[in-house]
């Protein structure tokens, strides 16, 4: 076992709130981390029925029952005992009384929201970094890797990606959809889910994903929420900054976990990935997800972006520093041309300066400089990114 990069910023927090709420997907490792981090708290499963419902008809008497505070998993299954913990923060008044988990982000922000605003850190938790990867695996290769994703799970009982992803997906659709919302057509969903992974990388065009699954404008929005609150869905929104060019309003649509959206296209190796025809697109995901899981890995938000105008020129991803942009462009080839470029040269002469310049993330790992514009294998993600938030 590993410990995950986001486990010094947890530790510090439950010393500065009495409540930590950790959210993240199903099997991103939410049990293991609090566990490993407190090895001495006690520990609560509120899927199981009997501690649910305890939980349910005597809050009182199960917080009673642990004094000092306590790990409760899946905390959103019983949503009425937050008000309870309300009263017994409010109490005790110290510290690092609980650390509550659970996988359905829309739930437990609204619940948090309404109890614990102001007594508890909210922290995300997303499957396995790259550089967490390579500590299990440290000789994958591109495609294997977009192939694999990161669920610690496969990596710590090195479990077929594909039958480890369609028990993953099965188990999504059969248990955490139920528990979200009445679903009449599993099937339709099932294909919406698929047909979002063949977008992917893609501007969101609500019309056309209804059209495609025969479904209305409507209920794609609600799948959509759906698939965003269980942390399968990921959205990443334009950037605007103070600029007076006209810039597309729609997000693009990617997943939280690549390997994920790779079952879900039908890629059943790593042979397939590498002549897929959403290569590209996969390893454009992978590398904006990595971006995101430095910034929760460090206790930061999602400053995450990216830049279009009505005239298609793009730059894949942008990473704000202090109310600087940084662009980044994306490219999964292996050999750096001077076409990669391109997104980047018409972002600066849009914006004039940009203090800590671009960054080319590439299909390779040779590192190098050109213009002001960092070339960097997918692998240095993470360092780049450290090394400019450290300016």
């Amino acid at each position: 076992m590993i410990e995950r990069e986001i486990a010094g910023h947890v530790r510090r927090v439950f010393q500065q709130y009495p409540v930590v709420t950790l959210t993240g997907p199903r099997q991103s490792g939410k049990t293991t981390l609090c566990r490993s981090v407190f090895p001495d708290m006690p520990y609560v499963n509120l899927e199981a029925i009997d501690e649910r419902e305890a939980a349910t008809e005597d809050p009182r008497g199960f917080l009673s029952a642990y004094p000092d505070g306590a790990i409760l998993d899946e905390v959103q299954r019983v949503p009425s005992l937050t008000s309870y913990i309300q009263v017994r923060v409010d109490e005790v008044r110290h510290n690092g009384l609980f650390l509550l988990t659970g996988s359905q982000q829309l739930e437990i922000s609204q619940t948090v929201s309404q109890s614990l605003a102001g007594r508890t850190a909210l922290v995300r938790l997303l499957p396995f970094s790259m550089s967490e990867a390579s500590q299990l695996r440290p000789a994958q290769d591109l495609d294997t890797l977009l192939y694999t994703g990161f669920y610690p799970r496969i990596y710590d009982q090195r479990i077929n990606p594909t039958q480890a992803l369609a028990d993953y997906f099965e188990t999504y659709v059969e248990r955490d959809l139920r528990q979200l919302s009445e679903l009449r057509n599993l099937s339709a969903f099932q294909r919406f889910v698929r047909i979002c992974a063949g977008r992917i990388g893609q501007l969101l065009n609500t019309q056309s994903l209804g059209a495609d699954v025969g479904i209305s404008h409507t209920t794609v929005r609600q799948w959509l929420s759906l698939l965003e609150a269980s942390y399968v869905v990921f959205l990443l929104y334009p950037y605007h900054g103070n600029l007076a060019k006209r810039l597309i309003k729609s997000p693009k649509l990617y997943f939280y976990d690549v390997g994920l959206a790779a079952y879900l296209l039908g890629i059943e190796n790593p042979k397939q990935m590498t002549t897929h025809p959403l290569r590209g697109n996969l390893f454009e995901n992978c590398v904006v997800i990595e971006a995101l899981k430095h910034r929760y890995n460090a206790g930061r938000t999602n400053n995450l972006s990216f830049y279009r105008d009505s005239a298609g020129h793009e730059v894949d991803l942008i990473y704000t520093i202090a109310q600087h942009p940084v662009p980044i462009e994306i490219k999964a080839g292996q050999t750096v041309v001077q076409d990669f470029f391109k997104g980047l040269s018409h972002f600066e002469n849009v914006m004039g300066s940009l203090p800590h310049g671009g960054v080319l993330v590439y299909g390779a790992d040779k590192e190098s400089s050109r213009g002001g514009v960092r070339v960097i294998g997918f692998r240095s993600l993470s360092r780049t990114l450290d090394d400019l938030d450290k300016t």
